[in-house]
């Protein structure tokens, strides 16, 4: 039998992503902390795990690392609210299979980590979508504050803009490519 690990801090989320896949013959365990995920791993063999990059105040990416060492097969989706080139380049570096926007049902989750690994080079006969202004933007910004360590006052120098809007700008949910 499969199962899922969802590691997640949104309780309603976990719960409604477990019983969802349990009526599809899963079986799902949820944690909601990275800490948490590690001590469910002693004892639950998990197949495939969908990560949130947003932990309450972790990293989801810490997981991701951990959980390829420890269960070498598994197949592991990144999920997040807050997509953005530059985390889900960190995301597949570290090992994730795949990245996936929230929101998203189930089948499309069920349907990304059954998917083979992301191609670092489309094939000629893909289409290759050209991003927005606005969303190159947001990127070029995800980007330079990952640079300076999440400081919102040295990225907002670094980017020639106040801080204030810097904050604003962050606010706001990125805009779709």
């Amino acid at each position: 039998m499969t199962s899922l690990l969802i590691v997640d801090d949104d309780i309603a989320f976990c719960e409604a992503l477990s019983r969802s896949v349990q009526r599809r013959g899963i079986t799902a365990r949820h944690a909601h902390s990275i800490d948490s995920a590690r001590t469910i791993c002693e004892e639950f063999t998990p197949h495939m795990a969908v990560v949130d990059l947003k932990i309450d105040r972790e990293s989801g990416l810490a997981v991701i690392p951990f959980l390829r060492e420890r269960f070498p097969e598994i197949r592991i989706l990144m999920l997040t609210g807050y997509s953005s080139i530059a985390t889900a380049v960190d995301a597949i570096k570290l090992g994730a299979d795949n990245y996936l926007q929230k929101p998203a049902s189930t089948s499309a989750i069920l349907a990304a980590l059954k998917e083979d690994r992301p191609q670092a080079q489309p094939t000629h006969t893909e289409a290759i979508d050209t991003p927005s202004l606005d969303r190159l933007a947001w990127e070029h910004i995800q980007q330079a504050l990952k640079d300076n360590g999440g400081n919102i006052s040295a990225t907002a120098r670094q980017l020639g803009m106040h801080r204030r809007t810097l904050q604003r700008k962050l606010q706001k949910r990125p805009v779709k490519s």
